[in-house]
């Protein structure tokens, strides 16, 4: 193994709940609003269903090779220059996915937070702490994810605390108004903006990969949670038609707490939670694109990576759209098709070669 780090059971939780909270957290309310309306709360159930699902078909197929990683088993399933093939393809939808959440955050930084100050500089600067992260392994990183939980948990329930006096139960209303084809349509996207499969990498690293489902399932529902919640307060405090016009509907659902002259302002809490979520979900991607390259070019060190791969990423993280609108064009349609091939068909085909390979071999030992 390259990566001499191991995490716990827990560990694999907590990175997976702070992953799977990641950037929905900010972007998903207003896709399901415009999306599946009011029903978006129904869209994200169904993608949450959809997503312990794949956790199935991950862990099935992690199972067949609990000390490799998906770089590395393919190999094993496809052969070594198919499986090769396959891997790259892989990692080059982690990389894609790397710049994707870079360029979040600088817009995010830049319109909400810091207004006057370059994109690149925003990117620039959180690239250098995932980079650190990274560099720091998997074992420091999750021990980190850790300490930041309790932290994540306690502003979300605070948050969620004082919006509860704004629910307004008609907003709601009426439920599967346009049908059940915009809400199957919402839990498509939803389940794409996860990508679950990614956490595969991290499997082999922990110290009971064979135990490692309970983990996924529990971080993927504890994280879903969070969104689901997320959704239902922004559709009955702000309405659908408001939150589909905001980008960052949570962000914007925020600055709707205030509880007399002392407490307002509360939004830079959301911000807070936000950007320690999407950092643990890039530093998960950007390990994962190093460790699976090292591991499919066989090299021996996968931090001699990080650097030439932190600078191909803020330059790409600058050129994948060009604003906000094209984002909310892109990313819910072209990106979750294109998705789909990494986290249904991929696994679900390398899992149906390798059951029928271990059927053959055992048929040819038994004859």
């Amino acid at each position: 193994m390259l990566e001499k780090g191991k995490i716990s059971h827990r560990q694999l939780t907590v990175l997976t709940l702070l992953y799977t909270i990641g950037t929905s957290i900010l972007i998903v309310p207003s896709i399901m609003a415009v999306f599946s309306k009011q029903d978006g709360w129904i869209a994200c159930l169904i993608g949450i269903a959809a997503n312990l699902l794949s956790i199935f078909i991950y862990s099935a197929l992690a199972g067949r090779y609990p000390t490799l990683t998906l770089a590395e088993f393919s190999e094993k399933i496809l052969g070594k220059w198919l499986g090769k093939a396959i891997s790259l393809f892989f990692l080059s939808f982690i990389f894609l996915l790397s710049s994707f959440l870079l360029r979040v955050v600088g817009n995010f930084m830049t319109t909400h937070i810091m207004p006057n100050t370059p994109i690149e500089i925003m990117i620039i600067l959180f690239m250098t702490v995932v980079v650190y992260a990274v560099r720091l392994g998997i074992e420091t990183t999750a021990r980190a994810a850790e300490i930041f939980l309790p932290f994540v948990i306690a502003l979300f329930l605070f948050l969620t605390f004082f919006l509860l006096p704004q629910i307004e139960l008609d907003r709601a209303e009426p439920v599967f108004e346009h049908g059940i084809k915009p809400i199957l349509l919402g839990a498509f996207y939803y389940f794409n903006l996860q990508e679950q499969v990614i956490l595969m990498m991290l499997v082999p690293y922990t110290n009971r990969p064979k135990k490692a489902r309970s983990a996924l399932l529990a971080g993927t529902l504890l994280g879903s949670v969070v969104i689901i919640v997320s959704v239902l307060l922004s559709t009955l405090v702000l309405g659908t038609e408001f939150t589909q016009r905001n980008m960052y509907a949570s962000y914007t659902l925020a600055k709707q707490i205030s509880v007399g002259n002392f407490l307002q302002r509360v939004e830079a809490m959301l911000a807070i939670i936000w950007l320690i979520t999407i950092f643990f979900k890039t530093v998960i991607c950007v390990y994962a694109v190093t460790l699976g390259t090292a591991q499919t070019l066989r090299l021996k060190d996968p931090r001699t990576l990080t650097l030439p791969f932190a600078l191909l990423l803020v330059f790409l993280s600058l050129l994948v759209y060009d604003n906000i609108v094209s984002f909310i064009a892109f990313t819910p349609k072209v990106f979750s098709l294109y998705a789909t091939i990494f986290m249904v068909i991929i696994p679900v085909g390398l899992l149906g070669i390798d059951a029928l390979r271990s059927s053959f071999k055992q048929n040819q030992s038994s004859s």
